[in-house]
C-alpha cells in the first residue's frame, strides 16, 4: 500500500533539517504544508527553504503563489490528492512536511464540502474588514451564526471572513456545512512529530528571529508596505514589522514582539498536536529511530 508520512513539530523545531533527511532516505520529493511559504518574495520571514535546501530534492508548494493569490485549506487539499495521484506510481511512500494545522488537517482527515466564494463576495468582505476592522466582522458573525462564533478563534481574520463569506453567498450558517466526518484516504498515513523542550524550542525561535533580521527582514516586508491588507502578509514576523513601518513601534519592539508572538503560536501547534494520537514523537536529532519506525509502519 501506498504511504504519505507527514512529519509535523512546532515552527523552528527543525524540520527542514529532518524532512531532507528523510526525503534523501526515501528518495521522495517534499510536500510542503506551510501556508506561508507558499508565497514568492517571503524568504526570510516565513523561514523558507534556501537555494541550496531546495536544490537537494524536488519540493512542491513552496513559492509558488503571489501574495495577492487567495488558497485555502480546501484547495490544497485537493491539490495535494491529486498531486499523490501522480507521485505514487514513482514514490510508494510520499513525505509531507510542515506546521500549518488545517493544512494538515485537510490531508489526513480531509475537509467539508463547503461551497467556493466567488470573487464578488471576497471582495466585498475584505472592503468591510478594511473599512470596519475584525471587532466589528466578529459581531456580525455572532449574530449570523452564533454556533461557529463561540468556537472560532474569532481574532482570526481569515476564519472570521470566510465563515462571512460563506453566510453572505449562501444565506446560510457556515456551522451547517461543517460535518467533520473523517475521509477514508486510499493510502496509509505515518505521522511523525519532531519535539524540543521548551526552553531549547524557545532560543531557536529567538535565535531565529534575530537572524531572519539580519538577513533583511525589514526590507523585506518593507517591499510589500502595499499589500498588508492581504490574508498572506497578515502573520507573525510581517504583522509586527509593518507596526515598526508606520510609525507605531520602535525596531527593537517590533523584534520582541515577533519573537513572542512566534512563542505563542508554537505553543498553539503543540496543543493542536496534542490531541492526535496518531502521532509518534522523536527528537529532530533521532533520525535513526525516525527511519526505523517509518520502516515498522509502512511494511
Amino acid at each position: 500500500m501506498n504511504c504519505l508520512v507527514v512529519l509535523i513539530g512546532p515552527t523552528a523545531v527543525g524540520k527542514t533539517d529532518t524532512s531532507l533527511a528523510i526525503a534523501a532516505y526515501l528518495g521522495c520529493p517534499i510536500i510542503s504544508a506551510d501556508s506561508r511559504q507558499m508565497y514568492k518574495g517571503m524568504e526570510i520571514g516565513t523561514a523558507m527553504p534556501t537555494k541550496e535546501e531546495l536544490s537537494q530534492c524536488r519540493h512542491y508548494f513552496v513559492g509558488h503563489l503571489t501574495p495577492e493569490e487567495y488558497y485555502s485549506a480546501a484547495k490544497y487539499e485537493e491539490d495535494v490528492m491529486e498531486l499523490l495521484e501522480r507521485e505514487f506510481p514513482h514514490h510508494p511512500t510520499m513525505l509531507m512536511s510542515g506546521g500549518s494545522m488545517m493544512y494538515i488537517d485537510a490531508v489526513c482527515n480531509g475537509i467539508d464540502d463547503i461551497p467556493t466564494v466567488d470573487e464578488e463576495t471576497r471582495s466585498m468582505i475584505l472592503e468591510k474588514y478594511e473599512r470596519e476592522g475584525l471587532e466589528k466582522l466578529a459581531d456580525e458573525l455572532r449574530i449570523l451564526d452564533p454556533e461557529y462564533y463561540h468556537e472560532a478563534d474569532i481574532k482570526n481574520p481569515k476564519r472570521v471572513m470566510h465563515a462571512l463569506e460563506i453566510c453572505y453567498m449562501t444565506g446560510k450558517r457556515y456551522s451547517s456545512f461543517r460535518k467533520r466526518q473523517k475521509k477514508e484516504r486510499p493510502f496509509r498515513i505515518i505521522k511523525i512529530g519532531l519535539q524540543r523542550e521548551r526552553e531549547e524550542l524557545y532560543e531557536r525561535i529567538n535565535r531565529r528571529v534575530d537572524m531572519m533580521i539580519e538577513q533583511g527582514l525589514v526590507e523585506e516586508v518593507r517591499r510589500f508596505e502595499q499589500l498588508k491588507h492581504h490574508n498572506s502578509l497578515n502573520t507573525v514576523g510581517y504583522k509586527e514589522i509593518f507596526k515598526y513601518l508606520d510609525g507605531e513601534w520602535t525596531l527593537p519592539f517590533a523584534i520582541e514582539k515577533i519573537k513572542q508572538n512566534t512563542r505563542i503560536y508554537s505553543r498553539k501547534q503543540v496543543t493542536w498536536y496534542r490531541k492526535d494520537e496518531e502521532i509518534t514523537w522523536f527528537h529532530p536529532s533521532d533520525i535513526d529511530s525516525i527511519i526505523k519506525h517509518i520502516e515498522e509502519q509502512r511494511t
